[in-house]
């Protein structure tokens, strides 16, 4: 079976996509990937992924970010004040013979540059999507717009995670208008923790594995 390689984003920023990276990449023994780190260097989603993990960088399993920018802002605004600019021919995905965890940054349509969002690296890395929501009022409408805009830009979607406690009424509507595949619940966690990031994947790998790896 060749490798697989998933993009993981959201429905928003700060709605659960590094710890979902992390989730999956325990799960699936993944390797992983974050292409632009915008702000907190000294503690990057990669950093915090490897930790939850048991592991500690550099490790060969997690691969370098394109881009480090200094500033906690969308990337084209902290790429500014770096003085760099981002341009999509930048990214290229690494070679692994493992399956591969991309993490984005924010939701699909935070700005690289001036005229390219993160959908625009989606759709030229073409690698199916894993999109992160989690109930807040609107949260329908920012799930449904993101499902839309990923299916107009013919990005594969292989399904979508659900972050907290179950909302029924919610995810029952969003999951019956678009169809896409529902892969796991990220369970309330009481701290983000290499115990409660294992746990977490030890209940949903065999769910996750049957979904996306066949």
């Amino acid at each position: 079976m060749l490798p697989k390689k998933f993009f993981v984003s959201g429905i928003s920023t700060e709605i659960g996509k590094t710890v979902c990276s992390a989730i999956l990449v325990k799960a699936l023994e993944a390797d992983y990937w974050k292409p632009v780190q915008s702000g907190d260097l000294h503690n990057t989603d990669s950093m915090k992924v490897a930790a939850w993990n048991g592991l500690a960088l550099p490790h060969p399993r997690f691969h370098p970010e394109t881009h480090r920018l200094t500033e906690p802002m969308s990337p084209h605004a902290s790429a500014e004040i770096d003085g760099v600019h981002i341009k999509l021919n930048d990214f290229q995905v690494p070679t692994t013979d493992k399956t591969l965890i991309i993490e984005g940054a924010g939701g699909l349509m935070v700005p690289l540059n001036e005229q390219d969002t993160l959908l625009d690296l989606m759709r030229d890395l073409q690698t199916p999507v894993i999109l992160v929501s989690r109930n807040y009022l609107g949260s329908i409408n920012h799930t449904l717009l993101s499902i839309a805009q990923l299916r107009q830009a013919e990005v594969p979607i292989a399904g979508v995670v659900f972050n907290g406690p179950s909302t029924p009424s919610t995810e029952s509507i969003i999951l019956q208008m678009t169809k896409v595949p529902f892969l796991f619940r990220i369970p309330e966690l009481s701290e983000l923790s290499l115990p409660a990031i294992d746990e977490a994947a030890r209940l949903i790998k065999p769910q996750l594995i049957d979904t996306l790896m066949h």
